[in-house]
């Protein structure tokens, strides 16, 4: 499994180790995933998703799953993450044809 964000899009960067003679090492920066469910209030289900820490907190500053995912920019997504926002924007649709 490739070390990317699912939500973000955020990979692995490459650099250098910098020693104080200044002497270069390459070394990776990983970005800090981990496997995490979340609620989906529109589908009412939950989604397991791997993702960056930092998108954690993005989707509690945007309120929620759902919210953070329709605002979220399509080349960003996983396929997974892509399905999930088709399937949110129908249930969306849906609801907004039966109130009217």
């Amino acid at each position: 499994m490739a070390r990317r964000c699912e939500l973000t899009g955020k990979g692995v960067l490459s650099g250098h180790n910098v020693s104080h003679a200044n002497n270069k090492t390459k070394r990776k920066f990983r970005p800090n995933l981990a496997e995490v469910s979340l609620m989906s209030d529109k589908l009412d289900r939950t989604v397991t998703l791997r993702i960056s820490k930092h998108a954690l907190r993005s989707i509690d500053h945007n309120g929620g799953l759902d919210n953070f995912i329709v605002k979220q920019n399509d080349e960003k997504l996983s396929e997974r993450a892509l399905r999930l926002k088709r399937e949110i924007r129908k249930v969306i649709k849906a609801s907004a044809a039966a109130a009217a």
